[in-house]
């Protein structure tokens, strides 16, 4: 079963290309402020659980979503869409890539600044421990937007 979700609110980046029988893709456009995290877990919990992830493996992806989302409202410029793609082969991977449009050109005093101290800086260092793999790309094909990804297993 392929299942492809778009939503059509902002189209910042061309429709995706059909995913392969037995993959799965969602994307969605983000507004860039302090809901856009969960709106992002709100939006992919019910994805996640669609696609047949166990709720340890739903729980993990929720968490490293809305770390790579607060990365990119916190730290970069609109937009900021989130893509899960989960693939077709043995290897269960679910991938979760966020696209933003690269660092803001100065430290903005946004809504993160009124955080405490003790709540910054952890983002990065948890992605790494639930993610097998992760990083950072700029694809001739994303407009100059920047992709942050994570791979997780979901087999």
């Amino acid at each position: 079963m392929t299942t492809t979700t778009i939503s059509p609110a902002r189209p910042q980046r061309p429709a995706p290309q059909a995913a392969p029988a037995g993959e799965h893709v969602f994307g969605l456009p983000l507004e860039h402020g302090p809901l856009a995290p969960a709106t992002a877990r709100h939006a992919a919990q019910p994805v996640l659980e669609a696609w047949g992830l166990d709720e340890e493996q739903v729980y993990d992806l929720l968490v490293v979503i809305s770390e790579l989302v607060t990365n990119a409202v916190t730290h970069a410029l609109p937009p900021v869409v989130l893509h899960l793609h989960a693939t077709a082969d043995d290897t269960g991977r679910v991938r979760v890539h966020v696209s933003d449009g690269g660092p803001q050109a100065t430290a903005a005093a946004g809504w993160d600044a009124t955080r405490p101290d003790d709540e910054h800086g952890r983002g990065a260092t948890i992605v790494t421990a639930l993610a097998h793999h992760t990083g950072t790309d700029l694809a001739a094909d994303t407009d100059g937007l920047i992709e942050h990804w994570a791979d997780l297993t979901a087999a």
